[in-house]
């Protein structure tokens, strides 16, 4: 009997393709049980994400074009990690690039993978309190496309159930609910 416990053995992998922000690998592995096989991956450094919550109960979100879906999603703002960079200082420079709010409050609300099946990202999800809005907003950065909004949470939920809200919102709500 094979314990699940046990790391599969690499037999072999290769780096596919190093992008701006992030990589694709595949491995061969021997998995515990003795079954081989090809695994690709991508590889990210991770990323940070605010759950930006107003005086009056309303979230702020954003309104984001993705590219891999050809549409439009609601999101709360985030972003990768910076090389060397620690997940609070994202989430700072996020908050306040994609939507000109700043957080004079944050509670940790722990990390979580977003896609293991072939991915190793994981999301550190902060909630944000005590927001302001910035006199002057920083600029977008010049490959994005954000409107900033907000939301009831009865909205924002509805929207999750009608499919236009991203897995990584829905998993920060969830933890932020939790906690409020």
């Amino acid at each position: 009997m094979t314990s699940h416990h046990q790391a599969p053995q690499r037999l072999s992998e290769r780096l596919r393709y190093q992008g701006r922000k992030f990589g694709f690998e595949a491995a061969g592995l021997r998995l515990p049980n003795g079954a081989e096989g090809e695994f690709e991956t991508i590889r990210h450094p991770g990323g940070a994400m605010a759950v930006p919550l107003l005086a009056d109960g309303r979230f702020v979100v954003v309104r984001q074009y993705r590219f891999p879906l050809e549409g439009w999603l609601l999101e709360f703002p985030a972003g990768t990690l910076e090389p060397g960079e620690a997940p609070e200082t994202t989430i700072r420079r996020e908050l306040e690039e994609e939507t000109g709010y700043r957080a004079g409050r944050w509670s940790d609300l722990g990390s979580f993978p977003l896609a293991p099946a072939y991915s190793d990202e994981s999301i550190h999800a902060y909630l944000a309190w005590d927001l302001t809005p910035l006199a002057a907003p920083p600029a977008q950065d010049a490959d994005e496309d954000i409107q900033t909004l907000t939301m009831a949470a009865l909205d924002l939920e509805a929207a999750a159930f009608a499919g236009e809200v991203d897995a990584k919102t829905i998993g920060g709500y969830c933890l932020a609910r939790s906690r409020l």
